[in-house]
């Protein structure tokens, strides 16, 4: 899995920095002169509950290597925006596969996986020479076969997204994506994420290793 931060919203007054953005969005509010820290300013604000001003901000990742399984829980975020490689139009006789870790550690289970993809890419392969188009002989591929996704969310979207798949319940591959999220665009915007990443550091220490692994 690779997760890269292709884009994100600039301010075209002042410093460029998507936060000032969100201060300047904040004070209009409040018809505050703009003194004092803005980083206190914002976190204040979102304590607040006062998360609008954050959805004037956006980042955009380009995430690769995450199964199909993963890209369907993805997209179940609404407020979002995704350009997916498509299977219709990408010849995939030699497709990548993501391995769950739970069956890579058996060696039975690795038994059986091999077995059922192999035979479902043969398929596939198969297919084409027949004739059928890409479209049709897709049908046959497993959840496995890897994809790569262009996300946009906003701030405030991105906040609740990271909320909910960096969690134990969370499927094990849309988490390791998320926390890589978190940590790119944490370092981008420390004053709206930073303490939800300080946060779930301390509230799940183990998930944030296994990440890394």
């Amino acid at each position: 899995m690779e997760v890269k931060l292709i884009a994100l919203t600039r301010y075209l007054a002042g410093d460029g920095r998507a936060e000032s953005l969100i201060e300047h969005a904040g004070r209009v509010c409040y018809r505050s002169s703009g003194r004092g820290d803005p980083a206190a300013f914002i976190r204040a604000r979102i304590r607040e509950g006062h998360e609008s001003i954050i959805e004037h901000a956006s980042a955009t990742f380009e995430i690769s290597g995450i199964s199909r399984a993963c890209s369907h829980q993805l997209v179940r975020h609404r407020l979002a925006s995704y350009s997916q490689e498509s299977q219709r139009y990408v010849n995939l006789s030699q497709p990548e596969l993501v391995i769950p870790p739970a069956i890579a550690a058996s060696p039975d289970a690795m038994q059986i996986w091999n077995r059922l993809t192999g035979q479902m890419v043969d398929a596939y392969r198969a297919l084409l020479e027949l004739g059928i188009h890409k479209e049709d002989a897709r049908f046959l591929l497993p959840n496995a076969v890897a994809t790569r996704i262009v996300v946009t969310m906003n701030f405030r979207e991105l906040l609740h997204f990271f909320k909910v798949r960096i969690h134990p319940a969370a499927q094990w591959e849309i988490r390791a994506a998320a926390i890589e999220m978190l940590k790119i665009v944490a370092a981008e915007s420390p004053a709206v994420f930073g303490p939800l990443q300080e946060h779930l550091r301390r509230t799940y220490p183990t998930l944030f290793d296994e990440a890394r692994q």
